[in-house]
């Protein structure tokens, strides 16, 4: 499998810049797709507690729904490889990125259809096929996606252009949990607890329609349909490695995206057991708390994307505090919108305080943002723990911020200096988005055995793997001549 890498000093003498500059045109349209992925994953911890009543599910059991749709990502990818390997050729490079993300689009459009007879007959095994589905077309979807957001200018801003990309994700997760919620129990003021899931179909029919809408639009967009990829080390190019495989970054970034995937579904998808088993909240007053959790990440990620509109260093310090709050000023009014009590929500925008110091400590580096965000997800995972109330829950939303940028930092540093093996190591990293599916169920599972509460340990385990990678990835990086610290000062 083969991706398109050119050569920096080649490209300086020939004059031809359009890598060095980021081709915003291409990256706002691009960014729609990361809309839909963030939209129906947060949509599943609306439908966890949901299944989890209808068809009396214990807590290992309701955790099937991430499994389904998570693992789906794997077995995409397996499928992207091996059609590779019988063809002789990469799938994406012979069809284009344009087309991938067009078919991508319409495999997960059939998975929605599945919702319709599924909700009829009332069957929990159809509604986790249809996800299940839908997930095979966001694998390959994401395939193509995260390493085209990175070529769509230059490679030290790559990360900043993925977490852009990611705010726009969030702002689906942050509207999914509540346009599912209002489907099944109507607006917050009529009081319903009661569950029909019947209207589970409408809003995933209409997902549907719109994922047939946006692949026409991008198969019809002027997105760059084989994108150049620019380097860190001009050494990329002239590797003899013969696999993506044989990159120690690369293999560590698996796992790295693994537990990353895991702890961030896990802690959401158990969020509302924990706050029902130990808070007393019923499952139709869950969703505006599910809403802040991925909000959070759109909060983190608008905070870091930053970086990706200005060199000036003053403006971006001003940007670093106004980013983070208009994010959170957009999940005030998705929820006013939605007839929700607000004033539990206020008090958090001083825990955002937090996200932005970590954020200027980070000064861009997307090895020092992963340890440091790291150790904080490892600290308010602890504090929701070991305390109790709606201190536990700010805590553990908190995870939400700390999750917020990992995504682009694990992804850029592990396929760094790859070279023409770009596409092939985004494919495997790809497949380890499996890690939201068995993290949950595995957190499920401890829960079953201990309690709710201390099931949240998993999450730790998690976090202090991602603290050890990014200790690790740098003296890996600055052998093969990659140095980070050096791009991210200039």
């Amino acid at each position: 499998m083969a991706g398109i890498i050119i050569d920096e000093k080649a490209q300086a003498s020939s004059g031809n810049n359009d890598v060095q500059k980021t081709n915003y045109t291409a990256l706002f349209t691009l960014v729609t797709v990361f809309f839909f992925w963030g939209f129906v994953a947060a949509s599943n911890d609306i439908l966890i507690p949901v299944f989890k009543d209808t068809f009396k599910l214990s807590q290992m059991q309701s955790q099937m729904v991430s499994l389904a749709f998570y693992v789906a990502y794997t077995v995409g990818s397996l499928i992207y490889m091996l059609v590779s390997f019988l063809s002789g050729s990469d799938l994406i490079n012979r069809i284009g990125y344009k087309n991938s993300l067009s078919l991508g689009l319409v495999i997960s459009a059939l998975g929605t259809l599945l919702f319709y007879p599924a909700a009829n007959m009332g069957s929990f095994e159809l509604m986790l096929s249809g996800l299940f589905i839908v997930g095979l077309g966001f694998s390959l979807q994401q395939t193509v996606a995260n390493p085209l957001a990175i070529a769509l200018g230059p490679i030290n801003t790559g990360s900043q252009r993925l977490t852009l990309a990611g705010g726009i994700n969030n702002f689906g997760t942050t509207i999914g949990p509540l346009i599912v919620s209002f489907a099944i129990f109507g607006s917050a003021t009529s009081g319903s607890t009661s569950i029909n899931l019947e209207s589970v179909k409408i809003p995933y029919l209409i997902l549907g329609a719109a994922f047939l809408v946006v692949a026409i639009f991008l198969k019809f967009s002027k997105l760059p349909d084989k994108p150049q990829a620019a380097s860190l080390s001009d050494a990329d190019a002239l590797s003899s490695r013969k696999s993506a495989l044989h990159y120690p970054q690369l293999l560590l970034g698996m796992i790295a995206i693994f537990v990353y995937v895991g702890v961030e579904v896990a802690t959401a998808s158990n969020l509302p057991a924990y706050m029902e088993s130990n808070l007393g909240f019923k499952t139709n007053e869950i969703a505006p708390y599910i809403s802040l959790y991925w909000a959070s990440l759109m909060i983190g990620r608008w905070t870091g994307a930053v970086e990706a509109f200005t060199g000036k260093s003053s403006l971006r310090n001003v940007l670093r505090f106004i980013a983070p709050y208009l994010a959170f000023a957009v999940f005030l009014l998705v929820n006013a919108i939605a007839s929700h009590d607000l004033s539990p929500f206020y008090v958090y925008a001083v825990v955002i305080l937090v996200l932005i110091g970590a954020d200027i400590a980070s000064k861009g580096n997307p090895a020092t943002m992963l340890l440091i965000f790291s150790i904080l997800g490892i600290s308010a995972l602890s504090i929701g723990m070991l305390s109790s109330g709606m201190l536990s829950v700010y805590a553990f939303i908190s995870v939400g911020l700390f999750c917020s940028t990992l995504w682009p930092c694990i992804f850029a540093l592990a396929i760094s200096g790859l070279g023409k093996h770009t596409s092939q190591g985004s494919s495997f990293i790809i497949m380890m988005i499996m890690g939201g599916g068995i993290v949950s169920w595995l957190q499920g599972f401890v829960s079953d055995l201990t309690s709710i509460n201390l099931s949240f340990i998993i999450g730790i385990f998690c976090f202090a793997y991602l603290a050890f990678y990014a200790w690790t990835v740098k003296g890996i990086l600055k052998n093969q001549g990659i140095n980070f610290d050096k791009s991210s000062e200039s």
